[in-house]
């Protein structure tokens, strides 16, 4: 999300509108086209009709929102029927450390979100408006971003998952503080650090927090003080999990929504740039305190989760994670889903503005079409959190006090290996139907602008489930002991193709990159039906340790 907010305000700023949200509406851009027709009469009609589509959408929202609660509600009174009492004694404790642990998560996630959407929309106004550095800078402040990013990223998972999760965090609040406090300085090579600060802070965000979030939920039997291979104790974990992350999505929509409410604000109170950065940098240091005494200290590594220790030091253990993708097809295709649907998805941010532009004239109101797309994620996240309520997934069949299967190495594991497919069916349905989005976005210039604007709210509703969906994936199949490394590791191939593309320039063929973002997403759709939902189904557990984990074998 990090590139979604930086390039959609830097599309909103090449194209003269110099205040994110909620543009001005009857007044015509200096940058307006040489197409005949009357400014004020089409602004007030594009206006109108978004605020049509918005409401809409927020209809829409609040119907799937009151049907998701009824869905969890029936959901959970089906799982309980024919369990007996000492059963619904462990499931009651378990459902309640659950709440806990994701009230305790979202929280924090939202705070977390919300000084990154504070960020955002005015770093290009701040580089470029008020501090007068030129275009060249402002894109080698960008680029120094995206670089630190991807080659940071390996070894904070690395870092993560040896020193641990919680830290990692904490450590992110005060890189990310420490980013927003040097950039209230104009002066260039204080602002690069402050860049490579944010790059860090990047990598540790969309990496490192989840990990935690997956580690704290298969640990909670073992905190809870009864067994995970108990009935019912995986399926209400599991079922648990995907519902936060399915919340957390729709967490993110809310707070992007609100903060650029609040940016806004603070920039017409102060008549500057600089304050969204100093409130985010104090949410940040609030965070850094409140997941201090929050949360809980979990690893990769370590006898105490009954996993195998991977010795060694950052390179060693990085190698380690390499060589297990290599081996495994499964975190292979992972990689490359993610790479193909995040690349398209920063690249979307690019161009959805100039696209709409060249359909409907360069004045929109892109703060009503921004609501749109951000309550349209909202509406993917309640899709998602809905199909997994009902889904209907047998009981877990508990393992030999011994951890296995009368000798026999695999042992398959009914409840997980069905959420594991569900999830590998939906992303190959997700990147599927993105494809052919960006392919009808790509079909040529007669599109008009409510087509593509439907287009790209679909396409939004399908990064809300996408995220929820490949946070299960990463933490169905890939072991604890290198969770966070390769999530960091994911992401080194998707921020090399977002900088090269953005170096090499898109948006005057932004028909080409809507094709090409289409064929990429087909390709990623096939990976996941054809390797993903296998593996997925032939996904077995040699060891059962305490949490239950899978424990593959580090022998290379």
């Amino acid at each position: 999300m990090y590139v979604y907010k930086i390039t959609q305000k830097y599309n909103m700023e090449l194209n003269g509108f110099s205040r994110l949200p909620w543009v001005r509406v009857g007044k015509q851009s200096e940058f307006s086209d040489s197409r005949t027709f009357d400014c004020d009469t089409t602004i007030a009609s594009m206006a109108g009709f978004f605020e049509i589509q918005l409401g809409v959408l927020a209809s829409f929202c609040g119907i799937a929102m009151i049907f998701e609660r009824y869905s969890l509600k029936t959901g959970s009174e089906n799982r309980t029927a024919g369990r007996n009492d000492e059963d619904e004694i462990h499931l009651g404790g378990l459902s309640k450390a659950s709440d806990s642990l994701a009230i305790r998560y979202l929280g924090i996630y939202a705070i977390v979100m919300g000084s990154d959407w504070l960020q955002g929309p005015y770093v290009y106004s701040l580089y470029r408006e008020q501090y007068r550095f030129t275009e060249r800078q402002v894109a080698i402040l960008f680029v120094t971003g995206f670089i630190a990013a991807g080659t940071s990223g390996p070894f904070v998972g690395v870092w993560a998952d040896q020193h641990g999760r919680k830290k990692l965090c904490r450590i992110f609040c005060l890189t990310y503080a420490g980013s927003c406090l040097v950039i209230q300085q104009p002066f260039f090579p204080l602002l690069l650090v402050g860049r490579l600060l944010g790059g860090i802070s990047t990598a540790i965000l969309f990496s490192v927090f989840e990990s935690w979030l997956v580690a704290a939920y298969q640990g909670l039997p073992a905190a809870l003080a009864f067994s995970s291979t108990a009935p019912g104790v995986k399926d209400a974990i599991s079922k648990a999990l995907s519902r936060t992350m399915g919340h957390a999505s729709l967490v993110n929509g809310i707070v992007a929504a609100v903060a650029g409410i609040v940016a806004n604000w603070i920039v017409e109170q102060t008549s500057g740039f600089r304050g969204p950065f100093m409130l985010s940098g104090a949410l940040l240091v609030l965070t850094f305190f409140i997941i201090g005494t929050q949360w809980d200290e979990n690893y990769g590594t370590g006898a105490s989760s009954g996993t195998v220790a991977v010795a060694g030091g950052e390179l060693t253990k990085l190698k380690q994670a390499i060589g297990l993708v290599r081996r495994e097809p499964a975190y292979l295709v992972l990689g490359f889903t993610q790479t193909c649907f995040e690349g398209s998805m920063y690249l979307f941010v690019f161009l959805w503005v100039p696209s709409l532009q060249e359909a409907g004239g360069t004045s929109l109101p892109l703060g009503y079409i921004f609501s749109a797309f951000m309550i349209s994620m909202m509406l993917g996240s309640i899709v998602y959190t809905t199909i997994v309520a009902t889904a209907t997934i047998p009981e877990t069949t508990a393992l030999p006090a011994n951890g296995h299967t009368n000798g026999h190495s695999n042992h398959r594991n009914p409840v997980h290996d069905t959420l594991v497919v569900l999830h590998a069916k939906l992303a190959a349905l997700i990147c599927g139907f993105a494809a052919l989005l960006f392919a009808y976005s790509a079909s040529g210039e007669t599109l008009s602008i409510e087509r593509r604007f439907w287009a790209f709210c679909a396409f939004e509703a399908c990064v809300g489930m996408y995220y929820p969906v490949m946070g299960m994936l990463r933490g169905s199949l890939v072991p604890n002991e290198v969770r966070a490394t390769l999530s960091s590791l994911f992401r080194v191939p998707l921020n090399i193709f977002v900088t090269c593309a953005l170096l090499t320039g898109v948006s005057s063929a932004r028909h080409m990159v809507f094709a090409g973002c289409s064929m990429l997403l087909a390709v990623a759709s096939l990976a996941c039906a054809f390797v993903l939902i296998k593996r997925s189904e032939e996904f077995v557990t040699p060891q059962a340790g305490e949490n239950g984990e899978r424990t593959p074998n580090y022998t290379d």
